[in-house]
């Protein structure tokens, strides 16, 4: 009798090398989203999209320069995001009125992309310290350009410095919330209460 055939490992499709290495990110940041930091390894990545250890390898060196060139592609990711939702050409403008421009936008930015908001948004203590630094940088550079926009929306009336830091928070916490329970903490609920505050402060 003849030896029974063995089984083949199941084949991995000839792609393009840049679509691979795109494909092997967003299996990496899908697996970040799911089991934590804890749980990227070049095995698990390899898993995540059922291709081979070799496959990965082919495409980065080692699970080192992967985290790297994922972080390097979140990181321009999310400030264009962030970059294009925030009303940077509102010099002059009714504070109400950029608040009402700005809350839908921002809503809207974090549920498109949620596998990067909630990256981005997870507590400090659950990611690598080359991530948290790599965030507390971004968030100084957005930081930053808010204190600009409020200087030029409200002018010397407050201390924009200090305004910059508290929109901040509230933007990571109320990002938080969206990702949380987006059917409760709707664009709509939340322009509506910032734009009730807004004109209590600034009226």
């Amino acid at each position: 009798m003849s030896e029974p055939a063995r089984k083949r490992r199941p084949y991995a499709p000839r792609v393009p090398m840049a679509e691979r290495r795109e494909q092997l990110l967003d299996a990496a940041l899908t697996i970040i989203d799911r089991d934590g930091y804890d749980g990227i390894s070049i095995d698990a990545v390899a898993r995540e999209i059922g291709v081979t250890r070799p496959v990965v390898y082919s495409a980065f060196d080692g699970l080192g320069p992967l985290l790297t060139t994922l972080l390097d592609r979140q990181q321009e990711r999310a400030l264009a995001q962030l970059f294009a939702a925030l009303p940077l050409d509102a010099a002059g403008d009714d504070p109400v009125a950029v608040v009402e421009r700005a809350t839908p936008a921002l809503h809207a930015m974090v549920l498109g992309d949620p596998l990067t908001w909630r990256a981005i948004l997870a507590s400090p203590v659950t990611v690598p310290d080359v991530v948290r630094e790599r965030i507390e940088g971004d968030r100084e550079r957005v930081r930053a350009v808010i204190e600009q926009l409020v200087a030029g929306v409200l002018g010397e009336e407050v201390d924009a410095e200090v305004l910059a830091h508290g929109i901040l928070a509230l933007l990571d916490h109320f990002g938080r919330l969206v990702l949380a329970e987006p059917d409760r903490f709707t664009a709509e609920r939340l322009t509506g209460v910032i734009g009730s505050l807004t004109r209590t402060w600034f009226a």
